[in-house]
C-alpha cells in the first residue's frame, strides 16, 4: 500500500514553527473533506491533520466526531438510524452506507445553523466522507509529484467509546500508517490522543515508536508534564489553556511553562487558530504574537494554513 514516503520530517520539529492543517483548510471548505485537504496541501503546511473513526466494518474513517449528524445529511438518508439517544453514530454505518453520505459545513444541532457563517455554504456542493487510507494515498501522490514532504498528523478519536463498542481503534489505525510507511519518529507522522491512558499503551503495549502528542484540554492544566514525557513527544493545549496559564503571570513566569517543555524534551503544538475567530484578542496577528512570540509555543493547529504560513514569512 505505500505509495510514497519520503522518511524524515517535512520540517526540524526540534527547531521551527511548524504549521497543522486543521482538518485541512477548514476555513475555507467543510472540515475534514478531500477538498478541504487538498486546498491545505496547496497552502504547503507541515502537516495535514486526520481525527480518526472507524466505521461498522472496521475501516478507519476520517470524520471529527463518533456522530455525524453534525456534517453530514444522514437523518435524511437513514432517518431511522439513529441510537436510543437520538445520535447517528459512525461505528452503526458500513463503509459503503457512508459512502453515501453528503458532507457539509458543521452545523448547531439546535439551530441547524452553521458555526461559522461567514465560511462555505451550507449543502452548496457535493462532498463526501473519505478513509484514513484514501486520504494518505492522495497527500503521498500529492508529495510525490510535486516534490513536497508534507506530513500528517492523526487523531485517535475516543478510544474508549470504541473499546465500549468492542472495537480496538488503535491497533487498526497503527496498522493502516505501517502500510503506509509511518512507524517511526522519523517518519512526517505525528499521531495524537486526548486520552493519556490510550496514548501510553500506544507506545508501552503497541509498541509504537512514532512521535506522539498528548492532546490536552480545559479544565485539565500543566500539572502533569514529566507523566507526559515518559510516553509522548510533545504536549497540544487548547488556545485558552494557554491564556489561562498566562493570565497576571509576568514575562519570566511565563516562559516557564516553555522553560519546563524544553527540559523535558516536549514540543507545544496549540490549537485551534481561526483567522474569523480570536475572541479574547483584538486581532488574528494579536493572537499569533502572544502564542508564539510569548509563549513560545512550537506549532499550531490552524484553519488558515495559509494566513499561518504567512505570518512566520514575515
Amino acid at each position: 500500500m505505500l505509495l510514497f514516503c519520503n522518511c524524515t520530517m517535512p520540517k526540524d520539529q526540534f527547531a521551527e514553527k511548524i504549521v497543522i492543517a486543521h482538518r485541512g483548510a477548514s476555513g475555507y471548505l467543510p472540515e475534514h473533506t478531500m477538498e478541504s485537504k487538498a486546498m491545505a496541501f496547496a497552502m504547503n503546511p507541515d502537516y495535514i491533520e486526520q481525527d480518526i473513526v472507524l466505521s461498522k466494518d472496521d475501516v478507519p474513517i476520517v470524520i471529527h466526531d463518533i456522530f455525524l449528524e453534525e456534517v453530514t445529511n444522514v437523518k435524511k438518508v437513514f432517518p431511522e438510524r439513529n441510537r436510543s439517544d437520538g445520535r447517528y453514530y459512525v461505528i452503526d454505518f458500513t463503509l459503503n452506507e457512508l459512502k453515501l453520505l453528503s458532507v457539509h459545513e458543521r452545523i448547531h444541532l439546535g439551530t441547524k445553523k452553521a458555526v461559522f457563517p461567514g465560511r462555505y455554504p451550507l449543502e452548496e456542493s457535493d462532498f463526501r466522507l473519505h478513509t484514513l487510507s484514501e486520504e494518505i494515498s492522495m497527500i503521498q501522490g500529492l508529495n510525490k509529484s510535486t516534490g513536497k514532504n508534507i506530513g500528517i498528523y492523526p487523531e485517535i478519536k475516543k478510544p474508549g467509546f470504541h473499546k465500549k463498542n468492542g472495537k480496538e481503534i488503535s491497533s487498526i489505525v497503527l496498522k493502516v500508517l505501517d502500510s503506509f510507511g509511518y512507524s517511526k519518529k522519523s517518519d512526517p507522522c505525528i499521531l495524537q490522543c486526548f486520552d493519556a491512558v490510550e496514548l501510553r499503551r500506544i507506545r508501552e503495549e503497541l509498541d509504537s515508536d512514532l512521535f506522539l502528542t498528548q492532546l490536552i484540554e480545559l479544565p485539565e492544566g500543566f500539572e502533569n508534564l514529566e507523566i507526559y514525557s515518559s510516553y509522548a513527544d510533545a504536549i497540544g493545549p487548547s488556545i485558552e489553556q494557554l491564556i489561562l496559564y498566562a493570565h497576571g503571570k509576568t514575562e519570566t513566569e511565563k516562559k516557564s511553562l516553555i522553560e519546563r517543555c524544553r527540559g523535558l524534551n516536549l514540543k507545544i503544538h496549540a490549537y485551534t487558530f481561526r483567522a474569523d475567530e480570536h475572541p479574547n484578542f483584538e486581532t488574528f496577528e494579536d493572537l499569533l504574537n502572544f502564542s508564539f512570540k510569548e509563549m513560545e509555543i512550537d506549532g499550531g493547529f490552524t484553519d488558515f494554513p495559509d494566513v499561518l504560513k504567512a505570518y512566520f514569512k514575515d
